[in-house]
This record gives C-alpha cells, sequence and structure tokens, in this order.
C-alpha cells in the first residue's frame, strides 16, 4: 500500500485504447468481493447494534486505522490550505451524505432494494464526469451501462410496485447514490497533497461527526454484552475489512481510473451482495440473480476490458 499523494489525473491520460493499470483492476475486483459480501454482513450486524452506534463505530475504527496507517508509512496526514474546502465537501459528500440517506432509506425499503437503488450510483456519476471532468461519454461506456443497469432492473424489476409504494425511501436511497457520485467527481477533480490512505482516513472521521450526534441524539446507549457470536463477527468484517480496505481501494480506483469507469466497475458490488446473501443468510437464488450476474460482468467486460 506504498503511494504517493493522490493528483487528480485527468481523463486524457488514459486513452480510449490504452490498457488500465493492472493494480487498479485487482483493487476493483476484491473491492467488489469484500463490498458486496458486507451486505449480508451489515444486515446480521445491524441485528444487534442500532443503525447509527454501528455505523459511528466502523467509521471511527476506519479513520483511526488508516491515519495510523499513513504515520506508519512515514506519509503525511497534514492537511494542506489548498485541501481544506474540497475535503469538506468530499467527506460531506462521500460519507455523510450516503450513510445518512441511506440509514434513513433503509428505515423504509429492504435493505436489498435499498442496495439496488443506491447503485445507480454509475449513471449519476457518469453524467457528472462527462459535465464536470470534460470526460468522454463513449459508446463504450454506454453500451456498458446499459447492460449493468439492466442487470440491475431484472433483480429490482418485480418489486417495483413495492418501491412506489414506499415513493420517500427510494427517494432517499437515490440520494444517497447522487450523493456518492457528486463525491467521486469531487475527490476525482482535487490534485490532493495527501496520500490515499490519509485521504481516506480524514474522510472518514470528517464525514463522521454528523453520524456520531446522530447516533448520540437518536440511538439508545449501545450493550454489546448480549451479542451473539455471528452479529459480533459480522460487526468486525464490517469494521475493518470494508472501512478501511475498501475505502482506501475506493478512492485509490478514482485516482487511477477515469470516474466513470471508476463508477461503472462498482455495478457487480450488489450483485454479489445478493450472491452472498443466498450463501451467508440463506436467502433465495433463482434465474432473476443468475441473470443479473451475467448482463453486469457483460457490461463490466466491455467497459474494463481493452485490448
Amino acid at each position: 500500500m506504498s503511494e504517493r499523494p493522490v493528483a487528480a489525473s485527468p481523463s486524457s491520460s488514459i486513452p480510449g485504447t490504452a490498457p488500465l493499470p493492472a493494480s487498479g483492476l485487482v483493487l476493483l475486483v476484491l473491492l467488489t468481493i469484500f463490498w458486496g459480501v458486507n451486505w449480508p454482513a451489515m444486515k446480521l450486524a445491524l441485528t444487534g447494534i442500532a443503525p447509527f452506534t454501528f455505523r459511528t463505530i466502523c467509521l471511527l475504527i476506519g479513520g483511526v486505522c488508516l491515519l495510523g496507517f499513513a504515520l506508519a508509512q512515514r506519509q503525511s496526514i497534514r492537511i494542506r490550505a489548498g485541501d481544506w474546502s474540497p475535503l469538506f465537501w468530499a467527506s460531506l459528500l462521500n460519507v455523510t451524505g450516503w450513510h445518512l440517506f441511506s440509514a434513513y432509506g433503509l428505515l423504509q425499503v429492504p435493505a436489498g432494494r435499498g442496495a439496488i437503488i443506491a447503485f445507480t450510483m454509475p449513471i449519476w456519476a457518469s453524467i457528472l464526469a462527462s459535465i464536470v471532468l470534460k470526460e468522454a461519454f463513449t459508446g463504450r461506456k454506454i453500451i456498458g451501462l446499459l447492460l449493468g443497469i439492466g442487470g440491475l432492473a431484472v433483480l429490482i424489476g418485480p418489486e417495483m410496485a413495492a418501491l412506489g409504494a414506499a415513493p420517500i425511501g427510494s427517494l432517499l436511497m437515490l440520494g444517497a447514490a447522487v450523493s456518492w457520485a457528486a463525491g467521486t467527481i469531487v475527490t476525482k477533480r482535487q490534485p490532493w497533497q495527501l496520500g490515499t490512505a490519509a485521504l481516506t482516513g480524514w474522510q472518514l472521521l470528517l464525514g463522521g461527526i454528523p453520524i456520531l450526534i446522530g447516533a448520540l441524539l437518536i440511538d439508545p446507549v449501545p450493550d454489546f454484552t448480549g451479542l451473539s457470536q455471528p452479529v459480533l463477527w459480522a460487526a468486525i468484517y464490517a469494521a475493518v475489512i470494508p472501512m478501511i480496505f475498501c475505502h482506501w481501494a475506493w478512492f485509490r480506483i478514482v485516482s487511477l481510473f477515469p470516474a466513470s469507469i471508476a463508477a461503472i466497475g462498482t455495478l457487480a458490488i450488489p450483485v454479489v451482495g445478493v450472491l452472498s446473501s443466498a450463501l451467508i443468510l440463506g436467502e433465495a437464488i433463482g434465474p432473476a440473480e443468475i441473470a443479473a450476474l451475467v448482463l453486469v460482468l457483460a457490461g463490466l467486460s466491455v467497459v474494463l476490458l481493452r485490448r
């Protein structure tokens, strides 16, 4: 995880026919697996820990560990004057907005449906990247995006009537997707003077402040003595692997790839979430899940596999 300060590389630095960095592709595969498995882990953990308290613990552990890692690698964690404003907005959008919108949204819609709506993020990130970062909205990206969204539509299609019955929850999850997409663009646009570990750690800590306030005001006083072992291990997994490694890997991927390609690369995460939920929680899996997986993988192949 040795690294240099994160610079916002222009999309032209990776031409349409140039290969994508192999390290970025490896990180994307690991990110997809670990973040996908995190959905059933979170669902299990939240059966014993209140939402805001759980997210506060995860953000605190993730932020402190990433800053500690940066210091151990003798990297500077000092925030330069020019980074304060974009760091505020990136933290607000990537962490605070995502967690608050998704927390309240998941109170009104089932977790599976909410996750699928949240991962419409690549649509909004691709649109924003073409407007703000001037990234080309190529035919390859459009085809990959349509295939990926088609896969998600297969999963959510039979339940559209149920979503229509809870429009506020659906809109909140959509707000989470747009917030994450906008945060990705802010992160990509800024030539950061911080390394990826320090940048990620500060975003988790600063963006987690409103989440901590919510935990103090809304959630009951936590009592961890009665947690079952499955709930405890699920909470440990969610707080360590996805919160530390996956957040670091995501911001590293954003620094390596054009923002739209990085966003499209996340389309497989909810599919892995559905499949892992079937294995871990015993949730039903059928032809729709298999068809969605095929469509999403086809979409990712169009975008990520170059000559």
